[in-house]
């Protein structure tokens, strides 16, 4: 112990010690209960072990504020899925009524899951790897998958801001250069390029002058060079935002987290007065409750809802690990869900408004095609002036005007309707056209703003508020690798930071390839899924059933300062693991179904064909799940036959000084230890601590205290151990 210590002077006087260990420790430096030595011989041993860990509790960085807390667990958890993929989604399965399941699993399998991680970061202060070594020293690999899982997204995610960047720059002129055809030289005839009259001029721009894509995943085609230097541009963006820990990337939360919604608010207002935007907030808003019956809805919801708050990451965890002891992390957990789900309806307004706009215009276009269709017709007198409706004016014909016209036609000549190849022109039916994930950025959301007065300004804004929100998710991707790695190997943080940096930007070069956005495809739809989702079962294994929910919630009494609801408790012990099981499942059984393949773009025919992926793509994909979740049973069987040390030993929960650090991972159910000094028989007892243990939803009872009895503090003074963990 320290040499000045109360304990030291109290054995050098001759008073009476009536006073309790815990009221001792409250003025000590802290001890870990596991590693201490039990007598005075070895107090030089003890002393340099407390300096070490008090060092490093009170070294370890935390954040300036909490709202630069706040906005870095938004900036991470709102990103680029809530701008393109809850839309899409929200269209894809009956519009309002989507948001209903959405909802209910954001409550029941979502928050809970949030604030377990949040909870564990806080109390541990450690990132994923020290985290779930200290919970569950034998699933200690948890942390490690979480490791690959965050370097695998991290990988392709950085691609997508790439892009992002790439738009951002071509942005800058007027007209847009993805607003018309290229014209071409065919000898002394000038044409429109082929590939793109064919498609359009938005989605020839994406698939040939940004990806310059090949026809298939087997041709790679060499790397793009344009790309490569934005996928450069891209990391060197994410290394000097990280490079000083939360220090640097907690000032660059302020403008990415806040940034974002200023776009979001003004594309909404400026949505808001186009032109049929509120047929597409109508389409939106009007509920398909049918759609609520299928289980593939359900299903879609829980995915989104388990990506959505970056669950399994580790960057959940990074950031709260952080955070000061007392934290209400409850209230966060919330906090940052709700703005989640506001974001993500805001994104939706806004998409639904713009693509309102585009379906009208379309439409429109439609109509006018069709029209001059009809008047040849008429002209070379296939059609008789006897089927256009009196009052129908070509020079101002509204689609009202045309659906009236094309029904009389099509009933007339029923026989013969098929060879007039004339379309219906429905409005619902352009609304109901599906662009998913990257698509709905860099085809519908371009296309739409070529239409917008001062269109290269809305690009501008558009596309930098992509940036930011891709930017605020890598980073906290990013610290769900550096900052475990970090603590657990104790390694510098700046020269970590720039090495993964520069190795994931050449491992990034396979996606800057022409065939490189069908690897995106791959990561993204297989890498991901699949592993996070039993990393995550495994966290609420760990904490519900092999750590204990109830010495889990006592824990989080004693840390917040009150008793969180019981329906956490039955949430982590039953509704989520059931729930998670069941996506787990539902997923298998998809993939099963459903062989993994992907959409090509192929230039001969502009258009998408699906394909199978090849039998190495296959094995890469398989590798690529493997290699994720490979070390939660490596450290398994390693703890398990004691072939590597066990992780726990080395951590402890840290606090500042004048409190007790008290090792979490060892406390059994029924133990509570407990320090009551032997008092003189003659002298009143010392008080007890005021505290209630949470002992399971049925229990109102305040903790039992059990005591001691001693003499005086003599040369070798007692004190108690908690118990050795089970594992």
């Amino acid at each position: 112990m320290p040499k000045h210590s109360k304990v030291t002077q109290r054995e050098q006087s001759n008073e009476h010690v009536t006073e309790s260990v815990a009221d001792l420790l409250a003025h000590e430096e802290p001890v870990d209960y596991k590693r201490s030595v039990l007598n005075v011989s070895s107090e030089t041993h003890s002393k340099d072990k407390e300096v070490e860990e008090d060092s490093d509790s009170e070294d370890r960085p935390a954040w300036n504020s909490k709202l630069q807390y706040i906005l870095a667990q938004i900036g991470y958890s709102v990103g680029l899925g809530n701008v393109w993929r809850f839309p899409y989604l929200c269209q894809k399965n009956g519009g309002g009524a989507y948001m209903i399941p959405y909802l209910v699993l954001l409550i029941i399998i979502g928050i809970p899951l949030f604030f377990l991680e949040l909870a564990v970061g806080q109390r541990i202060r450690r990132g994923s790897i020290g985290v779930w070594n200290y919970v569950c020293p034998r699933l200690g690999g948890i942390g490690f998958a979480s490791c690959v899982v965050c370097f695998f997204v991290g990988l392709y995610y950085n691609v997508i801001i790439g892009w992002s960047i790439f738009y951002f720059f071509k942005s800058f002129q007027y007209p847009l250069p993805w607003s018309e055809c290229p014209i071409v030289k065919n000898g002394s005839m000038a044409v429109v390029e082929a590939e793109c009259d064919k498609s359009s001029a938005t989605t020839y721009f994406w698939y040939r002058e940004t990806l310059n894509i090949s026809n298939s995943i087997a041709e790679g085609g060499g790397l793009n060079w344009r790309m490569t230097l934005c996928l450069l541009c891209a990391w060197s963006m994410v290394g000097l935002a990280m490079i000083k820990g939360i220090q640097s990337s907690g000032k660059v939360m302020y403008f990415s987290s806040l940034f974002p919604y200023v776009v979001l608010v003004c594309f909404l207002v400026r949505g808001l007065l186009l032109r049929g935007a509120i047929d597409g907030i109508l389409h939106m808003l009007t509920p398909k409750v049918e759609k609520m019956l299928d289980p593939q809805v359900w299903r879609e919801a829980a995915t989104q809802v388990f990506f959505a708050l970056g669950l399994g990451f580790g960057g959940v965890i990074a950031f709260s690990s952080y955070n000061k002891q007392d934290n209400n992390c409850h209230f966060d957990a919330a906090l940052v869900s709700f703005i989640n789900f506001f974001t993500s309806v805001l994104a939706t307004l806004v998409v639904f408004a713009v693509l309102g706009f585009k379906a009208n215009v379309m439409n429109e276009k439609c109509v006018v095609e069709n029209a001059e269709k009809i008047l040849e017709y008429l002209n070379l007198r296939i059609l008789s002036h006897d089927l256009i409706p009196p009052h129908v004016n070509f020079s101002h014909l509204t689609t009202k005007d045309y659906s009236e016209m094309y029904n009389v036609i099509r009933t007339v000549k029923e026989d013969h309707f098929q060879e007039l190849r004339l379309d219906a022109c429905v409005l619902e039916d352009e609304l109901n056209k599906a662009v998913q994930g990257t698509g709905l950025a860099f085809i519908a959301f371009t296309e739409a703003m070529t239409h917008f007065p001062a269109s290269p300004f809305w690009s501008v804004m558009f596309f930098l508020m992509l940036i930011n929100l891709g930017l605020g998710s890598m980073i906290g991707t990013m610290e769900g690798i550096i900052t475990p790695i970090s603590d657990t190997f104790k390694v510098r943080k700046e020269i970590f930071t720039v090495s993964c940096c520069v190795c994931a930007f050449l491992l990034g070069l396979i996606f800057v390839q022409r065939s490189g956005n069908y690897f995106v495809s791959m990561f993204d739809d297989y890498s991901a899924t699949l592993p996070l989702t039993i990393v995550v079962i495994l966290e609420n294994i760990a904490v519900a059933w092999v750590y204990g929910t109830k010495k889990f919630m006592q824990e989080l009494t004693e840390m917040l300062g009150f008793c969180p609801y019981r329906y956490y408790f039955y949430a982590w012990k039953y509704i989520s693991p059931i729930c998670m099981a069941m996506l787990l499942s539902a997923s298998l059984i998809q993939l099963g179904i459903s062989p993994p393949g992907y959409n090509a773009w192929i230039k001969e025919m502009a258009g998408k064909k699906v394909f199978y992926f090849y039998s190495w793509a296959l094995a890469m994909l398989i590798s690529l799940i493997i290699l994720a979740v490979f070390p939660v049973p490596m450290v398994f069987i390693l703890r398990q036959f004691h072939l590597i040390s066990d992780g726990s030993n080395t951590l402890s929960v840290s606090y500042k000084k004048g409190q007790m650090m008290k090792d979490i991972s060892n406390l059994e159910d029924n133990d509570e230890t407990r320090f009551i000094l032997s008092k003189m028989s003659s002298e009143a007892p010392s008080p007890m601590p005021t505290h209630r243990s949470y002992l399971g939803p049925e229990s109102i009872s305040p903790m039992e205290m059990s005591g001691i009895s001693s003499g005086r503090y003599g040369s070798n003074y007692l004190i108690a151990t908690s118990p050795e963990s089970e594992l």
